[in-house]
Order: structure tokens, then sequence, then C-alpha cells
């Protein structure tokens, strides 16, 4: 165990849990933000939220295997620990659980969390096995840390609503709590990829933001053919010429299905990639 100034930094499931159990008999709440670290306004957000619903802010820092496929970025996704802890510090998280992959999977995994349906579409069409490694890892932090709430944003809109339905399903006692967007001042989500964007890349990379725009003004308008933005949307990013779209969908906000016609609260979710980075971007239409 290590101490930043007040925060302290757990590397094993022991220590964490011990701290937890100290707090616990003390009468405290404990509220969990899990994250991969390389940490921004956005998490910090979350740690906020965190200590201001809770009496302890618990962030687990873990860049987890089991959800980067073959080809995906898992040895090259940015890790800072020292870092990471003083900007969490700064959000007054109180402890930060930092495990090793080996720690965390000590052994052979043979125990799988897997929710169907929700993860078909989407990022779960073109990133097969990502949920179930996101759920799995999810439930191990649920039953280490046993949090009384746990913090997600919004950003991740399919991985919010799977963990929701995932912590129904099996009776979890921790409320997940969903926290918004967090932006870049001219509009681009805040996301720990972000640093991979050339600076030509990061520029084309705005119209992400600028297309969910101009759907919510279309919608607003009056519009309910979900084709009719779909393509609305798809103009504007391919107007850039380093844009690579991965898919662009409009979903109903609770199944994750396709729909054709908006007449409930929908989804509109994209996944595009510039250079070698891919990101995520999402609104509600409602």
């Amino acid at each position: 165990m290590k101490t930043l100034n007040q925060i302290q930094i757990l590397h094993t499931i022991d220590d964490i849990r011990r701290f937890v159990k100290q707090h616990r008999a003390d009468g405290r709440s404990i509220g969990l933000v899990p994250t991969m670290g390389s940490l921004h306004e956005g998490h910090l957000a979350l740690a906020r939220q965190a200590k201001q619903q809770c009496d302890i802010a618990v962030m687990s820092i873990f860049v987890n295997p089991l959800q980067f496929g073959p080809a995906e970025d898992f040895d090259r996704y940015p890790r800072n620990l020292e870092n990471d802890a003083k900007l969490a510090e700064t959000a007054q998280v109180d402890a930060i659980f930092a495990p090793s992959v080996r720690e965390m999977y000590p052994n052979q995994q043979f125990t799988y969390v897997d929710v169907e349906l929700l993860t078909e579409n989407l990022c779960g069409a073109s990133r097969p096995g990502h949920f179930r490694g996101v759920t799995t890892v999810v439930s191990k932090l649920f039953h280490i840390v046993l949090p009384d709430k746990a913090f997600f944003g919004q950003k991740d809109a399919q991985q919010l609503r799977v963990i929701q339905q995932m912590t129904e399903d099996l009776n979890m006692p921790v409320e997940i709590v969903p926290c918004p967007i967090v932006r870049e001042p001219d509009g681009l989500a805040m996301s720990s990829r972000n640093v991979f964007l050339s600076p030509e890349e990061r520029k084309q990379a705005l119209s992400l933001f600028r297309s969910l725009q101009e759907a919510e003004m279309l919608y607003r308008s009056g519009e309910r053919s979900a084709q009719a933005i779909l393509n609305h949307v798809a103009a504007i990013i391919k107007q850039q010429p380093l844009a690579d779209i991965d898919y662009i969908k409009i979903v109903d906000a609770k199944t994750l299905s396709d729909v054709q016609t908006i007449e409930q609260k929908a989804l509109l979710a994209l996944a595009v990639r510039f250079g070698q980075t891919r990101l995520i971007d999402n609104t509600f239409l409602d």
C-alpha cells in the first residue's frame, strides 16, 4: 500500500477489502468509479459525483485485457498511475484500487458474465467479446469493493445500459449512477484515446459532435425517420477525409435494437476511426 498525501493506492484485493471494511464499520457509504486510468476531466466528474453522493470514493484503475480484442490497443493503452493519482486526489478520491493483471486473474479464467441481446448491436457487433470482458471485470469489482453506488459515464452508453441490466438481472445490491458526457470546450467528447489523435485528426473529429447537434435539431424540428437522420449524420462525417465510419445507428434506448421510426426515447450512437484511433459518441433523441 502506498500513500500520496491523503489518497491511498491499494494494489491487492485483500488491501481494498480491508480498507472498505474499516470504513463500513464506521457506517460510511462507498462509491465506486471503475476506470482504466489515463484520467481526464470526464473521470474526475464521476469521482466528484461519487464523493458528493457517498462518504468514501474508491476509484479502480485497471486496464482489463478481457475487453480488448487481438488487434486492439491493449499494449498501447496509456498508463500513468502516478499522474492519475495526483488527478484523482484533486477530485477527493479516498482510495485507488490499482491491481495487476495477475492479481485480478491469477489463474486461467473459466467463469465469465454474459449479458445477451443488449451486447449484439453497436460496439458489440464490431468488437466481439468486448462486453463479456466488461461485465466480467465490473462484476468482479462489485464483489471485491461491495460499493453502495457505482458511477459510469454516458459516453459509453451501451456499456452503461449493459451494466444496468447485469446489476438488475443478478440482483446486485449496487445503485448504478449515470453521469453526463463531459466534453472539451470545442465539443469533442473526452476520452483517454484522444491523446493518440494527430492535430489534423483531432480537428476532423469535431465532426462527430457537430453531426449529433444537427441530428438533435432535425429531431426537434419534427423528423422521426431514423434513416433520414442517419443519412444526415453520415453526410457530415463523410466530409472529413480521415474519417472511417464503424457504425452510425439509432436504437431503442432500453433494448438497443435498431428503430426505423422514432416513437419513444432513442439513442443515436456512432463509432468512427480517425487514423488508428476509434472514437465513440452519442446523444439521446427524446
